[in-house]
């Protein structure tokens, strides 16, 4: 196949096309060769796979192993919610994300039926009263404010600590060292440290649960005789990650995005029934988790192109959700698309277990808070917004926002 650009050395990841768009070198590769080598730090040559078509295939592949224990011995690399390490380490008990069948199918169908569409529909009253009571808070609150510190980050948090049973008076030690674990700026000793606490944390709260569970997901399965605390805490250490780490960017970000688009939030406004197309097209035009790892497990034909059994393979599931052979003007958002069908929350046996959730929050939140704060908009100029550049889940440190009316 045709090369028209280098092939990359290290990702590209500067954000050098503007704050919601991918890396321009990231698009270019994707028009020229979806499925791409890419060199690491250490001369090592992976793949990089950015088309949507490929992308898809890719994840519903499950020769396309998940296991961060067979990457290849001495290449640097980062998996998305786990620190950057340099050489194949031991499967941390719990986490199923990285993890193949049948490990994962035995502890993900643990946690099937507490996030089903019909679970999360029942759950919906309660994270509009949790959505209204934070912004009750905030509109008592002198603009401007920090979005971030105020709503978006409150909001998933309170949620699923009601959900796992975490208190959410806790929510300084799980909330500042997820940040650091996902910091890829941090010295690695600094992430280990961060994952060690609050992995401490967790231990001692499903340890607890087991001897007298309550009514809550971690609860549920503590209460089962076929799983240990170490998986417990794996578990609980995931479920409590992505569980505000995600959506509280998406709330974010998402706000950021709809204010720079001030025609699209009007039409918002005026027509709440538009939220859960926005809420699909503001998912696939921000795709705030952006790179996936995974590892051929035997030689694979993807996209006209051989990947070799061992390769370490990286995912753009930004590119992927970017690509015109998929989506009309994708670089456009429109709030009126029919964006079902985009990759943010992943496909195949690792598709997002909480994306309903995520779903029911974002609609919550951003139908509150457009209601609530009418004249919401930016309190510094769009380019000093503060970028999560440095971590692993795209975001906004702070979104510092003002209103001139008093909230109703």
């Amino acid at each position: 196949m045709s090369q028209s650009v280098p092939i990359p050395h290290g990702l590209p990841t500067e954000r050098d096309a503007g704050p919601f768009d991918p890396p321009r070198h990231i698009t270019r590769l994707r028009e020229a060769r979806p499925v791409s080598p890419m060199v690491f730090p250490d001369g090592h040559e992976g793949w990089i796979v950015t088309g949507y078509d490929a992308v898809r295939r890719l994840m519903a592949d499950t020769r396309f192993s998940s296991r961060q224990d067979i990457g290849i011995l001495h290449v640097p690399y980062e998996i998305p919610g786990l620190p950057a390490i340099t050489e194949p380490s031991p499967q941390p008990p719990g986490m199923f994300i990285a993890m193949d069948p049948p490990d994962h199918t035995r502890l993900r169908r643990m946690l099937t039926g507490a996030f089903t569409v019909k679970r999360m529909k029942q759950l919906e009253e309660r994270v509009i009263d949790i959505a209204e009571r934070q912004l009750d808070e905030m509109a008592r609150l002198t603009p401007p404010v920090d979005l971030v510190k105020e709503f978006a980050l409150p909001v998933p948090s309170l949620v699923i600590c009601e959900l796992l049973g975490v208190p959410y008076t806790d929510r300084e030690n799980f909330q500042v060292n997820s940040a650091k674990f996902l910091n890829k700026e941090l010295p690695f000793d600094e992430q280990i440290a961060a994952y060690t606490e609050l992995s401490a944390y967790l231990a001692e709260l499903v340890t607890r649960k087991r001897a007298t569970p309550g009514e809550d997901i971690l609860s549920d399965l503590a209460r089962r005789a076929d799983i240990g605390i170490e998986e417990l805490t794996g578990i609980a250490f995931l479920l409590l990650l992505a569980g505000h780490e995600t959506t509280a960017n998406m709330l974010a970000l998402g706000t950021f995005a709809l204010l720079e688009h001030p025609e699209q939030l009007a039409e918002l406004r005026a027509d709440p029934d538009l939220l859960p197309g926005a809420v699909e097209e503001l998912t696939r035009y921000l795709s705030i988790a952006d790179i996936l790892y995974r590892y051929a497990t035997e030689d694979i034909e993807l996209g006209g192109e051989k990947i070799g059994e061992g390769s370490t393979v990286l995912v753009s599931t930004l590119a992927a959700n970017r690509d015109p052979r998929r989506f009309d003007n994708p670089d456009t958002l429109d709030i009126h698309r029919k964006a079902r069908g985009h990759l943010s929350f992943g496909h195949g046996i690792h598709q997002c277990l909480g994306q309903q959730l995520a779903r029911v929050e974002m609609r919550a939140g951003f139908e509150g808070l457009l209601r609530r704060f009418p004249t919401l908009e930016l309190a510094v100029p769009a380019g000093e917004v503060k970028l999560k550049t440095n971590m692993q889940i795209y975001g906004v440190h702070e979104l510092p926002v003002t209103w001139t009316e008093s909230a109703r």
